[in-house]
């Protein structure tokens, strides 16, 4: 590992050239940044550790891509032990939007506990 450190000088001041690793840029979401704002508040040490290792962009993005990829599925889930079918949003439209909304606030909720508070 070449270790050589160069310097710009800057006035009086000789200033180390630094340059950050590459980051991850993949968008962090809704729910990465429900995280971010979770961990900013509750674990302070986690949110140090990763900002300061240049890694807090790659962990939100993975836990934005878990926690949509949970939630699409007990959206469904949910949506089908409601009995949210095609006949009954033809049949009875309101119904159906209302047990459509409990199972994507349910899957809301489950996301939540088990991705987003950990």
């Amino acid at each position: 590992m070449d270790t050589k450190i160069t310097y710009t000088q800057q006035g009086d001041y000789l200033l180390p050239n630094l340059t950050l690793p590459e980051q991850d840029n993949r968008p962090i979401g809704l729910w990465g940044q429900q995280h971010l704002r979770y961990i900013k508040q509750s674990r302070p040490i986690l949110y140090t550790n990763l900002l300061t290792k240049c890694k807090l962009n790659e962990y939100l993005a993975d836990i934005n891509e878990q926690a949509e990829k949970m939630y699409e599925q007990l959206v469904v889930a949910f949506a089908k032990e409601e009995g949210c079918t095609e006949q009954l949003k033809a049949s009875n439209q309101m119904l159906w939007v209302r047990k459509r909304n409990n199972a994507t606030q349910r899957a809301r909720e489950v996301v939540s506990k088990e991705i987003i508070l950990k």
